[in-house]
């Protein structure tokens, strides 16, 4: 009874989805109930996807439950990392576009979405090779034999994560829509795309286990394995906010820097079209929220000020209860007992607009 609910919840979502939702994403694969992603019927009722996209779907169900995971990694980086902006890749229920209307603008909002969402792909799909619950792909095949770093010679063994697969599915799978078009826009996603996958082959690390006697480690046994998502997090933000606005070329078969003074992108680059809108005031056509009851720090000259986070419309101020645990004591043997502190905070948060400016 609680699968057919679901069920008939789900295509009764794709039925009320409005025909002008050209702005349709992959993404909206996130809000699928896990059980339901990768059956066949529903790969063809998700709004946003290609032909390539549907057959892929169908073809490799298992790997659409690590692709969903993937989305849901990538939106949850992207708040944290965005949680200090005005715009703080907040998501919009029942939007097929997940994002709201902002994808549709080539802002440096879409260009970090963008790639964090292709890394977050690769790195779940990739997680889920080395776990060994997908069907067509395990450990990296390439890492066997005699390697060398720092420390000198070692032999590859363990389970090396194969993110060249991943790598590959995501490219194949994201990207099909955007090969399908070609437009400026297109080139622009495709970019920063591949430069979300770049980011995860870059934070890869090498981890080794010692064999010999008493511990001599004359013998080391390597293998290659991904860093935590949240460093590929950090360095895709240092990317946003050192993104390259470019314009199409005048053949229209690639892009070009806007600003001729300005350093040519790279392929880890981050590459946006336009200015980003400045997302004050609540606006769903844009994908913003505002930034009216957002909590800001009264001493900090950054985003997240309150000058800055409230554009000038000012803050409330209000002291506020909070309990923790403090003066915690180790116990022999195995406790930790703590007690619970009381303390009185100022919070902040930024004031909506006067009754006569809604006006």
């Amino acid at each position: 009874m609680g699968s057919k609910y679901t069920l008939q919840k789900v295509l009764l979502v794709c039925v009320l989805l409005p025909t002008y939702m050209v702005s349709a994403n992959w993404w909206f694969i996130s809000q699928y109930p896990l059980h339901m992603v990768g059956a066949r019927m529903m790969c063809s009722n998700i709004p946003g996807l290609v032909g390539k996209q549907k057959r892929l779907c169908r073809v490799h169900q298992d790997v659409m439950i690590s692709l969903r995971d993937g989305v849901q990694l990538g939106v949850k980086e992207c708040q944290f990392q965005l949680r200090s902006q005005r715009w703080n890749c907040s998501t919009l229920d029942r939007d097929a576009s997940v994002f709201g209307k902002v994808m549709l603008r080539g802002s440096r909002e879409a260009a970090f979405v963008y790639a964090i969402s292709s890394a977050a792909v690769v790195h779940a799909i990739t997680r889920a090779c080395s776990k060994g619950i997908l069907r067509n792909c395990s450990c990296d095949p390439s890492k066997i034999g005699k390697g060398r770093d720092k420390k000198g010679h070692f032999e590859w063994g363990g389970c090396s994560d194969n993110v060249q697969y991943g790598s590959d599915f995501s490219r194949t799978f994201i990207d099909a829509r955007e090969k399908k078009v070609r437009d400026a826009r297109a080139l622009m996603n495709l970019h920063n795309n591949r430069a979300g996958r770049r980011a995860v082959k870059r934070f890869l690390k090498l981890e080794c286990k010692c064999h010999g006697v008493s511990g001599s480690c004359s013998i080391r046994t390597c293998w290659s394995a991904m860093m935590e998502f949240r460093r590929v997090g950090d360095y895709l933000k240092n990317k946003y906010n050192g993104a390259v606005q470019v314009m199409m070329n005048q053949e229209g078969t690639g892009l070009i820097v806007a600003n001729k003074d300005h350093k040519r992108p790279t392929r880890s680059d981050l590459v946006y079209f336009e200015a980003s809108p400045d997302y004050c005031m609540r606006n769903l056509e844009i994908g913003s929220l505002g930034t009216s009851g957002r909590q800001c720090n009264k001493t900090s000259l950054g985003t997240d000020g309150c000058d800055i986070m409230c554009c000038g419309r000012g803050y409330d101020t209000e002291t506020v209860k909070q309990t923790r645990k403090c003066q915690c004591k180790f116990h022999w043997c195995c406790q930790v007992k703590c007690k619970e502190c009381v303390e009185y905070v100022d919070v902040h948060t930024c004031k909506g607009l006067s009754p006569l400016e809604t006006n």
